[in-house]
């Protein structure tokens, strides 16, 4: 077999990938897959069957991460595979939440998009490894002055790369498993994390009052940009469905019976009336309602409006905001994360939208292990969704560590399944 540019051609890493895709496809069709695909989908077209669970993985920093698979292969392109394939196996065999594997393996384009042309200078200090503090230098000092220093983004495809690589894996898994096109090219579209890299997270509040015209002006700016990256991806045929396994909001997965649009015909790109969209604004969680509304709500539904359907929220207690942000008109799920208010979200949302929960993560990640702590926690939950017909995933996200213990992470999915089973109060 030729090389691939790129991807040197590794029997011994192909034999591996190979053995692992049967297994991908043997679980894919296993009946617990169906079953989660099918409450998925009942979940998010609000017509629930039960509730869901997540958990995810990816942020732990412990040396005992859980999944933390031995890799076998040689060359990197391979390595990267193979430990994504041993990591959605670890997932079902152990973990055993209500993530789906499913029968495909995913390709992308390989798209670039350039910076606003002024770069936020980041210091990082030395922490081993581990997480540690970060600050910038924001580029845009004084918005009156330096504002013409932005300029428009420019965008790219190497499409010939894209399909030598689709090439390459459909060789690699030829006659287990088909390439699909999926991925996306951003985790949310809210605007706000890329204003504070421009203009610092002090500045943007301080501005609301010190230069509203300003403020406005960069915020009008990030909107149209944001707008015209949909364009282009849609005129060049970019864009992806994310309606199935699919990481979707911050959290969940994209199972809807109500994406792509009616008028979508298999074969056909994307367009971002197919897709999910999250807006959040986590960093603005201590701005009032009035100031979220005329600084970054107005600037977000343009944007929310050109997508099929709108998960809103990531770590920002909705509470505050809901009489705002209930106004999103294809707003289908919502955030309640581990500081929001949850009686008062049952109350407002009722059947109307997912209760989309973030348990609080020091649960599992402190010294001690309170099963009865973590019980009660999720018993408040259920309680409160049950009394008021919310349709309900919990998503435990944002972990860091275990304390070394990685039994930990599967511990909690059972406690939830235990807890969401009986519906204990």
């Amino acid at each position: 077999m030729p090389a691939k540019p790129g991807w040197k051609w590794n029997a011994h890493d192909v034999e591996i990938l190979r053995t692992l895709a049967h297994r991908k496809r043997e679980l894919a069709g296993h009946p617990v897959n169906t079953e989660r695909r099918e409450s998925w989908l009942a979940l998010h077209g609000l017509k629930p069957v039960r509730p869901m669970i997540l958990a995810e993985w990816g942020g732990v920093r412990d040396p005992l991460k859980p999944c933390n698979p031995e890799l076998q292969c040689v060359e990197e392109w391979a390595r990267n595979l193979e430990s994504g394939l041993r990591t959605e196996q670890w997932v079902f065999d152990t973990l055993q939440d209500d993530h789906v594997i499913e029968p495909w393996i995913g390709s992308s384009w390989f798209v670039e998009c350039s910076d606003y042309g002024v770069k936020a200078d980041v210091h990082e200090g030395d922490n081993a490894g581990h997480l540690g503090a970060r600050r910038w230098d924001p580029p845009l000092r004084n918005l009156r002055e330096d504002f013409a220093k932005l300029q428009p983004r420019t965008f790219s495809v190497d499409r010939e790369r894209t399909e030598a690589w689709k090439r390459h894996l459909e060789q690699v898994f030829d006659g287990i498993l088909p390439v699909c096109r999926r991925g996306g090219y951003w985790w949310t579209l809210g605007m706000t994390i890329e204003v504070i890299f421009l203009i610092g997270l002090e500045p943007l509040m301080l501005y609301m009052y010190d230069d509203p015209e300003g403020l406005h002006r960069l915020m009008a700016f990030m909107r149209d940009e944001y707008l015209r990256y949909i364009d282009w991806l849609e005129r060049e045929g970019l864009l992806n469905l994310n309606q199935a396994n699919d990481y979707t909001g911050s959290g969940t997965l994209g199972y809807v019976p109500d994406l792509p649009a009616a008028d979508w015909k298999p074969g056909m790109p994307a367009r971002a009336r197919d897709q999910w969209v999250l807006l959040e604004s986590q960093e603005t969680v201590g701005v009032g309602p009035e100031l979220f509304e005329e600084f970054i709500f107005q600037y977000q539904q343009p944007i929310a409006e050109r997508f099929g359907l709108l998960y809103y929220g990531c770590c920002e207690p909705i509470n505050t905001r809901w009489e705002v942000v209930r106004r999103f008109s294809n707003l289908r799920a919502v955030s309640v994360a581990p500081l929001c208010d949850q009686r008062f979200m049952a109350e407002a949302m009722d059947n109307r939208y997912v209760f989309s929960r973030k348990p609080n993560p020091t649960l599992i990640s402190t010294g001690r292990f309170d099963e009865g702590l973590i019980r009660q926690d999720l018993q408040t939950t259920i309680k409160i969704c049950r009394d008021h017909g919310c349709p309900l995933e919990v998503i435990m996200k944002d972990v860091h560590t275990l304390n070394n213990e990685p039994d930990r992470l599967a511990r909690w999915v059972a406690l939830a399944r235990d807890c969401l089973a009986t519906r204990a109060v």
